[in-house]
Formats: structure tokens, C-alpha cells, sequence
């Protein structure tokens, strides 16, 4: 058994410091004030220090890994975890490819394919509650 834990971070990558800085304001009074929602990205960690997450490329899989916590993109904001998984690690590598495979960068869309709904995705197959 694993933990399986949500990194969240601001969506800061407008190139824009005017916009970020209206991001991480509206991801304050919505989240941290109304608990409505905001502008985030989102990325899993299961067995071992890598974060994975679903993002827009022209070829091949949008899935990627990176250092947990350490997306250059975006600004960190917070941890969750998200309960603890059976499957082995082994498993977790197997649902993996198959998301790689599942999840051309081709495919993503900000409203119905982007990475809260792959973190969800791999969420129910690591069989754990999926984001809030």
C-alpha cells in the first residue's frame, strides 16, 4: 500500500505578471475564502518522489512526470493526500502506460480533457477518492 497524495499548484504561466498575480487572487478569495474552486493545476504522486500529471504537447502522450512539488510552471500552492492504494507498484507502472497510451498531448482541452480529469482518471484506477 501506497499513499497517494494531490500536489496542487496556481496556474502562473501567462507570461503575464499582471495575469498570474490576478490568478493567485482569485485562487485566494475563491478557495481559501468561499471553498468554491479556482485556477489550478493538478498532479499525483504515488510510490516514489514524481508527480504525475496531463498537459497539451503536439506528439505523443500528454502524461509526464516530474519532481513532486516542483512543476516549473506553475507556483506550488499545497499538498492533499488522497488515501492510500492496493495496488503494487508494479500496477501503478502498468495504469500509467496505459494513460500514456490513453492520453495523447493532442487530446487535451482546458474544460474537458486537462489534468484535473486525468489526476481523477488515475484516481479511480489507484482506487482512491478522486479530487475535491
Amino acid at each position: 500500500m501506497a499513499e497517494v497524495i494531490l500536489h496542487i499548484y496556481d496556474v502562473t504561466n501567462s507570461g503575464s505578471d499582471k495575469t498570474n498575480n490576478t490568478i493567485v487572487h482569485i485562487n485566494k478569495i475563491f478557495k481559501d475564502r468561499i471553498g468554491l474552486g479556482g485556477i489550478f493545476h493538478s498532479a499525483i504522486q504515488v510510490y516514489g518522489d514524481d508527480e504525475w500529471s496531463f498537459g497539451f504537447c503536439e506528439q505523443g502522450s500528454g502524461v509526464f512526470c516530474c519532481p513532486s512539488g516542483k512543476n516549473p510552471l506553475y507556483t506550488y500552492r499545497e499538498f492533499m493526500v488522497l488515501g492510500r492504494t492496493n495496488s503494487s507498484v508494479f500496477k501503478v507502472s502498468q495504469i500509467l502506460c496505459e494513460l500514456s497510451r490513453e492520453w495523447p498531448g493532442t487530446s487535451y482541452d482546458l474544460l474537458s480533457k486537462n489534468c484535473n480529469h486525468f489526476c481523477d482518471e488515475l484516481c479511480e484506477r489507484l482506487g482512491v477518492q478522486k479530487l475535491p
